[in-house]
């Protein structure tokens, strides 16, 4: 899959033969450095250092979370998927499952593959939770965080199966967060992502993107690709959805079936991407408005080209839903569109899609 997002392509981790992992994090335990005594002769052995500290951390984590991240499989692909509780739900991502309904399952514990079904599978988020026909007794269920918490510097580690290579582990830190990003030409469009320096490769979407504290902070989705390298990934630059999204959903899904309350903000419109000079994007054309919906009310009308939302341009649809994606139902936002030559802009309190 592919989409930009500023200079870089966006492509969803997933490959044939491959799987991953995000999460969503709370705050970090604290690890306190300690000084290594200096050679004073009394024959006392160097205390614990820093780095040693640190790679006990990391071992720790690796040792408690990784039993809870699987591989999925398909009759066309691999994927990864985070045990989500002791009833053999799993959360992994849409396009790993991609329509399927039936799946085998691997534990990182080992051990003969296991058979799943399909629970519910959400595109516009593109998160699914799919459950163990015959759950094992000691199921491994992942701890998932609190990503309001999530904070630029942070350290995260990214467990999935990336090139099929099973059970493996990439570290990083948390590079931004609050991202909307889209998944290739007409994928969905997430909101408030997760962007990491951890190593995101094909395969390893579905995975866990962890903390140190051992909390599953996002799911590893998206790669970016630099459009000047060809197909060539952009180093260093992942994206995770954040576990609060993860949770929500998942448990809608679970409970009813299906998601009965997505929570994302919608403007009220149908719109089509409209080319200018050169025929490049120059705008989304309003072609619908739902009656008495939130751009009706503000006074948005068929035909208005939308340009930009708040501090954001819009040269077509895909950043227009990128530009709504950050935003809940409730918030208020500003339209600027361009009506027969002039320039309005409204003030539209976002309904809910």
């Amino acid at each position: 899959m592919l989409t930009a997002l500023c200079a870089a392509a966006l492509v969803a981790g997933l490959s044939s033969g491959c799987s991953g992992i995000a999460g969503e994090q709370g705050s970090p335990s604290a690890v306190t450095p300690t000084a290594v005594p200096g050679p004073d002769g009394d024959g006392t052995p160097p205390g614990p250092t820093f780095e040693g500290e640190l790679e006990q951390r990391y071992q720790q984590v690796v040792q408690d979370v990784l039993p809870s991240v699987v591989q999925i499989t398909t009759d066309e692909e691999l994927g990864s998927g985070v045990i989500y509780d002791r009833a053999g739900h799993i959360v992994t991502n849409a396009h790993v499952v991609n329509g399927k309904r039936r799946f085998a399952v691997e534990l990182a514990t080992g051990g003969r593959p296991l058979r799943a079904e399909l629970v519910s599978a959400y595109e516009e988020q593109d998160l699914a939770v799919i459950k163990l026909t015959d759950p094992p007794r000691r199921l491994h269920p992942a701890t998932f965080g609190d990503s309001s918490r999530v904070a630029v510097g942070q350290i995260v580690l990214a467990m999935g199966n990336p090139l099929g290579l099973s059970s493996s582990v990439t570290q990083g830190i948390v590079s931004a967060v609050g991202r909307s990003v889209t998944e290739g030409q007409g994928g969905a469009t997430i909101g408030n992502m997760v962007q990491t320096s951890a190593a995101i490769n094909p395969g390893n979407s579905g995975g866990a993107l962890v903390n140190l504290s051992g909390q599953v902070v996002g799911i590893p989705t998206l790669a970016a690709r630099d459009p000047r390298l060809g197909s060539g990934p952009a180093p260093g630059i992942g994206f995770a959805i954040p576990a609060a999204t993860v949770r929500r959903l998942a448990g809608q899904m679970i409970e009813h079936g299906r998601v009965v309350d997505p929570g994302r903000a919608a403007l009220g419109v149908s719109v089509r991407t409209v080319l200018g000079e050169e025929f490049r994007p120059a705008g989304a054309s309003v072609v619908r408005v739902v009656p008495e919906g939130p751009a009706d009310s503000a006074g948005i009308r068929p035909g208005d080209l939308i340009v930009r939302v708040d501090d954001a341009e819009v040269d077509d649809v895909v950043q227009l839903a990128e530009a709504l994606a950050g935003h809940e139902p409730g918030d208020t936002v500003r339209v600027e569109v361009e009506r027969a030559g002039d320039r309005r802009t409204f003030r539209v309190t976002l309904g809910e899609a």
